[in-house]
């Protein structure tokens, strides 16, 4: 075989090698997009995300974030892009990042991609979807086996936090408010899965959705015998129409949390497993009701 045919042949192996190298991702709008290498400069414009890319060790690649995300500690002295409806394109832009990660309802994806900067939607909404989440962007990092490694922690820390519930407050009626519209975390949230795990039964059907929108009627017909709220909002319940009758809070049965509590409550992601340990620690504090599941 002659020099240059040789030459040729062994720019045609690395070509191959370096093609077996590139994967696909494909995200939560079943969008593909296909890498050579992982990305090294990154925006995220969902706070869930910005953690489990912390978590996963990968903090440095990021240059920017949405306002929201504040944890760990190191994200917050980065660049801050707006929010789900209002991120700023030019400062994103002029971040140069090799990917923009972001939620599927996020305003700005089509602007992004008309630009030519890529871009993953991925949004969580379950237990299964943080698991598949943390799996997808393991491998934009380049590391495929960490996601898992990242959800069998959790799967632990859950079911920790569940072994120190009160026998008591098993099968419970409880009801989690998001918002005080209100909106609650139903059956099919990963709020109401972790409720579930920790044994309680969620007055919020799957049926109805992850985040619904109740009528306030609703939770006085569910009765909850426990209610989680925010501290800010706890005050007013016992002044809403029909609320002096539910139980939980006739019985002062109210697990409030803090502004920072609620940001790990309502994330979900890489600290589902704290959340759980807050819900118990709730639950460890209060005496449960007596014979009143069903």
């Amino acid at each position: 075989m002659s020099f240059v045919a040789t030459m040729l042949l062994a720019v045609a192996c690395v070509g191959s090698l370096a093609r077996a190298a590139d994967f696909t991702l494909v995200d939560d709008r079943g969008a593909r997009t296909v890498w050579s290498a992982p990305p090294q400069r990154i925006v995220s414009l969902l706070p869930s995300l910005t953690e489990t890319v912390c978590e996963l060790g990968q903090c440095a690649r990021l240059v920017g974030t949405d306002r929201y995300s504040n944890h760990p500690a190191s994200v917050k002295s980065l660049p801050k892009a707006g929010g789900l409806d209002d991120a700023n394109l030019e400062q994103i832009v002029a971040l140069r990042p090799d990917v923009v990660l972001l939620a599927l309802s996020a305003r700005v994806t089509d602007r992004l991609e008309a630009l030519g900067i890529r871009v993953v939607a991925l949004e969580p909404r379950t237990h299964d979807d943080v698991r598949r989440v943390a799996g997808k962007l393991a491998q934009l990092l380049g590391q495929p086996a960490a996601g898992e490694r990242l959800w069998a922690r959790l799967e632990g820390e859950i079911d920790q936090a569940a072994s120190t519930v009160p026998a008591g407050w098993r099968g419970q009626r409880v009801y989690y408010e998001v918002d005080s519209a209100p909106y609650a975390a139903g059956t099919a949230s990963f709020i109401g899965h972790t409720l579930a795990r920790l044994g309680l039964k969620n007055i919020v059907p799957e049926s109805l959705g992850p985040f619904p929108k109740l009528n306030p009627e609703f939770v006085v017909r569910g009765d909850p015998l426990l209610i989680m709220v925010s501290a800010r909002n706890a005050a007013a319940l016992p002044a809403r129409p029909g609320w002096s009758r539910i139980q939980a809070v006739q019985h002062g049965r109210i697990c409030t949390f803090s502004a920072e509590q609620g940001d790990v409550l309502s994330r979900p992601g890489p600290r589902m497993g704290e959340a759980a340990r807050i819900m118990a620690a709730c639950l460890q504090r209060m005496t449960p009701p007596v014979g009143s599941a069903r």
